[in-house]
């Protein structure tokens, strides 16, 4: 029963792991374009 408990932690872990890497991703992206299109402006 313990095994059956931490396998579905660890599984819990991993999901929210990559569910945070995923949106950390995203938001990279958004402030790479927010930067870009300063950039443009002051050009």
């Amino acid at each position: 029963m313990k095994s059956r408990q931490f396998f579905l932690i660890m599984a819990l872990v991993a999901a929210s792991l990559t569910a945070g890497c995923n949106t950390m991703h995203g938001a990279g992206q958004d402030i790479e374009r927010g930067g870009e299109k300063i950039q443009e402006k002051s050009q």
